[in-house]
């Protein structure tokens, strides 16, 4: 079996997996690589530049490494290639995890029990909640949702679509120790820059992937877009941009302003301004903004994997027959490289 098609089969069982079971509640792997995270930190922390991108050296490309040598072992097993990229599909993905957080804070807020809500928020965002009324902790939610849409589904999709495994694995680490280390705090400031960076790479094609998906899956395709191409510039964030706002625009809804985190106020840009309305607390505008990941999810597993089919026969073309590719990166990492290397001359 091709490993195109193990990447399909195992990405869509993980997913599959995720929607039936979500994150086990106990020894989830993602939390286990914080902790190994967190010890690294303990060791190597200095208030500077080089020692944080040793951190993230370390840590995600000793993640990456893994995920190789995993795939590299189960190799000539399509059973076990399957296995383990579902299995790496499913510890990556968090959509479950995701919907049913955001559902908690809805169900709180639609009883009035906005304390509540506020003791919930932290599970999906780093806003101060005692800042927000009930509507603010609504439109951090529906914020929340699209953003990690993009960096809990769709991104991982994309490296797994690219590199398998190892591709996979590689970016929740570096999602991961963005959310661990990549802030503007003073002790972060410079030990994160490079976490925060390489996410920043890492995110920037399923963060497109995404709005461009939500255009597809929303129920306002031309305010998607026109939410997009306004506003997406405008945020802070070179990816939370694109998805916000389009799940703004998809949804008829305004996303953005002054928001708190750790104390600290920032004013952002208001995206979707002209033409939507401010969120409310019990009006549903969660549950849509779930649903609408829920699509933009399978979506993207759809485009993803046909994608590596694509590439991969195509690249496969002249070889004889029952050739077997056998490395999970394989030919679609080089069809790409030659394609930016094409681009850059």
């Amino acid at each position: 079996m091709r490993a195109e098609r193990v990447f399909a089969y195992g990405a869509a069982a993980g997913l599959l997996g995720d929607l039936l079971l979500g994150d086990p509640r106990r020894g989830h792997p993602v939390a286990a690589f914080g902790r190994a995270a967190g010890a690294v930190e303990q060791r190597l922390w200095r208030d500077h530049r080089g020692w944080g991108a040793l951190h993230t050296l370390v840590c995600a490309g000793g993640t990456t490494a893994l995920g190789a040598a995993a795939a590299h072992a189960v190799r000539r097993s399509p059973a076990a290639s399957i296995a383990l990229t579902g299995a790496a599909a499913w510890a990556v993905v968090g959509g479950t995890s995701l919907a049913r957080e955001a559902g908690a804070v809805e169900r709180a807020l639609r009883a009035g029990d906005v304390e509540a809500a506020r003791a919930r928020l932290p599970h999906l965002c780093g806003r101060d909640p005692q800042s927000l009324d009930a509507d603010g902790i609504a439109r951090a939610v529906v914020e929340s949702v699209a953003e990690n849409t993009s960096d809990a589904v769709v991104g991982a999709l994309v490296w797994g679509a690219v590199a398998g495994v190892p591709g996979l694995l590689g970016f929740r680490a570096v999602n991961t120790l963005d959310a661990m280390v990549g802030h503007k705090s003073s002790r972060y400031r410079r030990y994160g820059w490079a976490s925060a960076r390489l996410d920043d790479l890492a995110g920037w094609p399923g963060a497109r992937l995404t709005a461009a998906l939500t255009t597809v899956a929303g129920g306002d395709p031309r305010g998607a877009v026109r939410a997009w191409r306004a506003d997406a510039a405008r945020h802070p964030s070179p990816n939370a941009g694109p998805v916000e706002a389009s799940f703004a625009g998809a949804l008829g809804v305004r996303l953005g302003g002054t928001l708190s985190y750790g104390g600290r106020v920032e004013h952002r840009p208001v995206l979707n301004g002209a033409a939507g309305r401010a969120v409310r607390a019990g009006s549903g505008d969660i549950d849509r903004a779930v649903r609408l990941s829920r699509r933009v999810g399978w979506l993207a597993l759809g485009v993803c994997a046909g994608a590596r089919l694509l590439v991969r026969g195509a690249a496969g073309r002249g070889r004889p027959q029952g050739h077997l590719t056998e490395h999970p990166v394989g030919h679609l990492t080089g069809h790409l490289v030659g394609r930016l290397k094409g681009r850059a001359s």
